[in-house]
């Protein structure tokens, strides 16, 4: 685990990001204190987005289409 200032957090996000990926923890302190910790994504976490993604997109192709058509302008204006 690696311990930075806010200040060299701003300074160096490219690389907190890269070592992130890379599988280190870093914790960003504020004023002394732990305010934030930057991790990697786990192969797990990936997955869940992955499979939730595609639930959705499974879900709105089971949904039936509407077979509306269209409305002209006084139609759509009409007391």
């Amino acid at each position: 685990m690696k311990i930075i200032t806010a200040r060299e957090a701003n300074q160096h996000f490219s690389r907190l990001l890269r070592e992130a990926a890379e599988g280190k923890t870093i914790v960003v302190t504020s004023r002394g204190k732990p305010v934030a910790q930057i991790t990697g994504l786990t192969a797990k976490a990936d997955d869940r987005l992955e499979a939730r993604k595609r639930a959705f997109v499974n879900e709105l192709r089971s949904r039936k289409t509407s077979s509306i058509e269209p409305w002209s302008r006084n139609e759509l204006y009409e007391d």
